[in-house]
């Protein structure tokens, strides 16, 4: 009876363990320790907090003088309540690293990762890797490509776009490939993949995928393929084959393909050549890779396991043919209904986790979609949309991610609400998130909306895609847009340089990182700024670390953390 009753004990342990992480990521990674220069010629130091630690974990920093000193210890007592610090007993002209270690019962242990930092006496938000050759960057994937814990960088270059749509002037001739290229988190160049003349150089033709799906401890890198020369006289790939292909994260090698989505059932070149990869935990515990094809016409969808082989297939055709011209520019995954499993929201339709649909809202085609939990005084997840359809009312609305019930939306009518728009918690006067959106293409209407509805503003504030970014010390999430970081109706805190490839926690404690590209220069911005609030890594949230992956494919949309448990 005592080994049953334990027995028993462990189960209901080990389930309400299950429960409550259900919405975590358990990669292995590091305590992501940053160095930056901060005012008054002092050091920030920030780390990781990580879903396993303990409440009453302490830290201690290590710290040494690079060719002149062993580490040593330099905070007086251990840092308990938050995971930043500022060292105030640098001296200039000096190259330090720094190493943290974590107390837990009493006990110091080694922590993996390691900052350097150059004492300059700036102040200097940012540090940079240098890549082999002069270019700038389409895209930005991250990913422990060689295991060691610390996110790894797979660029895509040169920043050149082809969009299919075939009016006259639209579409343009590749100029070259597309290339992708792996850098380690301490910038060491590791391999080039050449995507070859078979993939146009735009964001439809081109989405690749760093993950680690296939479960060994190291990401790979997917990504859409072709064999040799296949364009027609103008530059256009109409024929050939089409696949995907599955690259080793530590060589660039291929180690596996399989086929792509094929063109049957699409009436034009400018409606195949839409093309996306996302991840999804659809059983709630493995990753599971996804391909979709199609946006304003039919759309397929097909998931693969980790061995690449077909779980399911979906399309919308035949009973499914209302889902037609339903999609997005992204993919957005999300455990919308609670069950522990990632459903699909390719649009304003969703599918389960097993590739059924789950429902319809008949809203169109939308550029603008982001999930999170926007009314939290609403149970569950909601989606603000944006809709490209010309619509009648609704164009942009708040919808309930479980069911696509409407909740809220814009009585009148839109012509073109345009873009990525954006969503965050920005205004301290309202309660939940804000959502931004405007129009373009004859439209002349903008939107910056409460959780609950209310119109805050009707006027153009950031143009058509700013993103709104944790950074400083306080909850309320800060504005990007064009060169400058800002609070809402406050001052500048930051000015930026270079195209804005990522906003994701990557590095450092919970505020998140803002990547650029400069000429032969990937640019990391960080925070320096110290914060007594202490919380675990975005990355290990499911939701947000998902939406970093699909930083690759589609429209960037700034991730999303999913419901807390």
């Amino acid at each position: 009876m005592f080994k049953l009753t334990n027995f028993l004990l462990l189960g209901a342990t080990l389930l309400a363990f299950y429960n409550a992480g259900i919405a975590q990521i358990a990669e292995n990674i590091d305590r992501g320790v940053v160095a930056l220069s901060a005012a008054d010629q002092n050091i920030f130091v920030s780390w990781r907090l990580l879903s396993t630690d303990p409440e009453d974990i302490t830290f201690n920093i290590y710290r040494r003088n690079i060719g002149f000193e062993d580490y040593v210890k330099i905070n007086p007592q251990p840092i308990a309540g938050v995971t930043n610090y500022i060292d105030n007993t640098t001296a200039l002209g000096f190259a330090y690293q720094y190493q943290i270690k974590s107390i837990s019962n009493g006990k110091e242990t080694d922590e993996k990762g390691e900052a350097y930092v150059f004492a300059n006496g700036g102040d200097q938000p940012w540090y940079s890797i240098k890549l082999k050759d002069q270019v700038t960057l389409k895209r930005l994937g991250v990913g422990d490509l060689d295991g060691d814990g610390a996110y790894d960088f797979v660029i895509q270059h040169p920043d050149y776009n082809v969009d299919p749509y075939y009016r006259p002037g639209y579409w343009k001739r590749s100029p070259e490939p597309y290339k992708l290229e792996a850098y380690s988190s301490q910038g060491k160049y590791l391999w080039t993949y050449d995507m070859g003349w078979a993939i146009e150089t735009g964001t439809w033709y081109a989405p690749y995928m760093v993950f680690d799906i296939d479960g060994d401890g190291s990401a790979e890198v997917y990504t859409k393929a072709g064999e040799g020369d296949p364009r027609e006289r103008d530059g256009r790939v109409l024929r050939g084959e089409e696949k995907m292909v599955k690259l080793n994260g530590r060589s660039g090698k291929i180690d596996r393909e399989t086929d792509w989505l094929s063109k049957d059932k699409f009436d034009s070149y400018n409606r195949w050549s839409r093309n996306f990869l996302t991840v999804a935990y659809l059983d709630g515990e493995n990753p599971s890779l996804i391909q979709q094809r199609g946006t304003y016409t039919i759309i397929k969808t097909r998931a693969l396991d980790r061995s690449l082989n077909e779980i399911w297939y979906w399309e919308s055709s035949g009973k499914d043919e209302k889902y037609r011209g339903q999609g997005q520019h992204g993919i957005m995954c999300a455990d919308i209904d609670q069950d522990g499993k990632d459903e699909l929201v390719f649009g304003t339709s969703a599918l389960d986790d097993d590739g059924t649909p789950l429902w319809y809202t008949g809203l169109g085609h939308n550029d603008v979609g982001y999930i999170a939990d926007i009314d939290p005084s609403r149970p569950g997840l909601e989606i603000f949309y944006g809709l490209e359809t010309p619509a009648p009312k609704n164009g942009a609305c708040l919808v309930d991610a479980k069911t696509g019930e409407i909740i809220w939306g814009y009585e009148g009518s839109t012509v073109h609400v345009h873009s990525q728009g954006m969503i965050g918690d920005i205004d301290p006067d309202h309660d939940g998130i804000e959502c931004y959106a405007g129009e373009a293409k004859e439209g002349d209407k903008y939107f910056l909306y409460s959780a609950k509805g209310e119109r805050l503003s009707d006027q153009n504030l950031w143009d058509l895609a700013p993103r709104a970014v944790w950074w400083d010390h306080d909850e309320l999430k800060e504005v990007n847009y064009n060169d400058r970081l800002f609070k809402y109706k406050g001052d500048t805190l930051l000015n930026l340089e270079g195209k804005v490839l990522l906003v994701a926690d990557i590095i450092g404690d919970w505020r998140e990182e803002i990547v650029t590209s400069l000429p032969g220069e990937l640019r990391i911005y960080s925070t320096n700024i110290p914060t007594s609030r202490k919380k675990v890594c975005l990355m290990q949230d499911r939701q947000y670390r998902l939406g970093v992956a699909d930083a690759t494919m589609g429209y960037f949309y700034p991730p999303q953390l999913g419901l807390k448990p």
